[in-house]
């Protein structure tokens, strides 16, 4: 092994992990993507670059126009560009629905979670939304924004997919994993950046995965209606807490009928319900992107002989 390889074989490893999980999603990476992302922390670029071409010249890694992908390029350079393009057109439509989303009572704070936060569409992608909320209206709250999608957007996902509620009380995300830590370091916050900023606080845990994050910044930050505060002034009351419980009763209940299926512990991941968290992965999408990650590395451990043995142990748990 080359003497660049030998030294920062830390690093290496942390690269070359970083690339495993992004290519789960046919995402290569610039390097400058690779330094921010992976799990490697104060990294001088010069020497990046260096065990970058490295792992090239030992066949570990592949490159071309800039990014960098582990195994056959096929038309990952393609997917990843065209995939950005469609990201910068749908991003007013995000601005618009962020928006909207904003204007309803109790919302505290809107961000873009998904694929749209990590700048890549495809053409049948959601616009996927986290919505913080008042604490004891989450449930009053997903109700009105469900209704909205289902008359308005004729049950449109495409621009409105509502997946993660959770109140201003209850900001620290559970499933501590490389595929959250993923999702909550690439949220864009789109409406109440100081909400933003104290959940970011409070899921510092993050940083184990990306001890090289940043804050994300948004040059756009959605303005609710003064009628909003009129339409909480009549919910929040006996009323309002009522209707709050009423509305966790059905939509628990009926997720728990359609996705019976599931399992309690896996309808609790992909479904967590509570009085002020919810969850709505119907798809399971954790669960399979963990899996894939760790076939990924023993796949590319096995080919390469190349040991990567940095996986956290809750990883193929949750």
């Amino acid at each position: 092994m080359h003497e660049v390889l030998s030294e920062n074989l830390d690093m290496a490893k942390s690269f070359i992990r970083r690339l495993l999980y992004f290519d789960i999603f046919s995402h290569p990476l610039y390097a400058e993507e690779i330094f921010q992302y992976c799990d490697y922390q104060d990294i001088d670029f010069k020497k990046g670059y260096q065990v970058l071409e490295e792992l090239k010249a030992e066949n570990l890694i592949k490159s071309h126009s800039g990014l960098y992908y582990i195994g056959e390029s096929g038309s990952k350079i393609e997917h990843r560009l065209e995939a950005n393009k469609l990201a910068d057109m749908r991003m007013n439509d995000a601005r618009k629905y962020a928006s909207i989303a904003a204007k309803f009572p109790f919302v505290r704070a809107v961000f873009i979670s998904g694929s749209l936060s990590k700048h890549v569409m495809k053409p049948d992608s959601d616009i996927d939304f986290f919505i913080i909320t008042e604490p004891g209206k989450l449930w009053v709250c997903r109700t009105l924004l469900t209704v909205y999608k289902k008359l308005i957007l004729g049950n449109s996902y495409r621009n409105f997919c509502l997946n993660y509620f959770i109140d201003s009380n209850n900001l620290e995300i559970p499933d501590k994993n490389i595929f959250t830590s993923t999702e909550v370091a690439f949220l864009l916050p789109m409406y109440n950046y100081s909400v933003y900023e104290l959940f970011m606080s409070k899921n510092s845990w993050i940083r184990a995965e990306f001890p090289n994050f940043k804050l994300r910044q948004n040059d756009f930050d959605a303005h609710p209606r003064s009628s909003k505060k009129l339409l909480e002034f009549f919910l929040n009351n006996r009323f309002g807490t009522m209707l709050d419980r009423l509305s966790f009763s059905v939509f628990t209940s009926f997720w728990k009928r359609k996705f019976s299926h599931f399992g309690k512990k896996r309808f609790e991941l992909n479904f967590r319900s509570q009085k002020d968290v919810s969850k709505h992965h119907p798809s399971a999408f954790q669960e399979k992107v963990l899996s894939q990650y760790l076939i990924k590395i023993q796949e590319f451990e096995q080919s390469t002989g190349f040991r990567l043995n940095r996986l956290h142990e809750n990883e193929s748990e949750q």
